[in-house]
C-alpha cells in the first residue's frame, strides 16, 4: 500500500527558509514516486494524506478506497529532535557557503544521522496506526520539520 496524493494544510505550514521549501518539495516529489504506507484496519490502497498541526497536535489525516482516519500525535516527544535537526541543518546551510569539502561532509553525516533518529521517532510513533518503511519514514519527517517550525 502506499501514499498516492499528500497535502499538506497551507494553515498549519510556516513560513520556510529557501532551502526548507526545497527540502519539503522533493520529500513530497520523492514521497509520490515511491513510498510504504499501510494504516492499520485498511484492506486496499492507494491513500491521500494531509498534514497538519491542530491543538498543539501533528495530524496525518489518511483516506483511501476503503478507509478514513485521523491519527494525531503529541509534538511533546518531537520537539528536541526538531530543534537539533534545524540546528545542524543551519549549520551545514552555513558551511556551504564558506566552509571545507572536509568540513561540510563532516557536518552532513550528522545532519543525515539526526534525519533518521527523527524518522524512527516518528515510526516509532506510528506504530500500530500506520506501518511505515524507513524512507517513507525520512521524507515525512522532512514534512513535519517544514511544519513545525516554532
Amino acid at each position: 500500500m502506499r501514499i498516492a496524493r499528500i497535502d499538506i494544510d497551507e494553515e498549519s505550514l510556516s513560513a520556510p527558509s529557501d532551502q526548507v521549501e526545497h527540502e519539503r518539495k522533493v520529500a513530497m516529489f520523492d514521497l509520490i514516486e515511491k513510498n510504504s504506507f499501510a494504516p492499520e484496519g485498511a484492506t486496499q490502497g492507494p491513500f491521500d494524506l494531509r498534514l497538519a498541526l491542530e491543538d498543539n497536535r501533528l495530524v496525518f489525516d489518511v483516506t483511501g478506497p476503503d478507509f478514513a482516519r485521523k491519527i494525531m500525535l503529541s509534538l511533546a516527544p518531537f520537539k528536541t529532535m526538531l530543534r537539533d535537526y534545524r540546528m545542524i541543518c543551519e549549520s551545514y546551510y552555513d558551511a556551504l557557503k564558506n566552509a571545507t569539502p572536509t568540513q561540510i561532509e563532516s557536518i552532513d553525516m550528522g545532519r543525515r544521522g539526526v534525519h533518521n533518529e527523527g524518522a524512527e521517532l516518528l515510526s516509532e510513533r506510528l506504530k500500530g496506526k500506520i506501518a511505515i518503511d524507513h524512507e517513507t519514514a525520512r521524507r515525512l519527517f522532512t514534512l513535519v520539520n517544514a511544519l513545525v517550525r516554532s
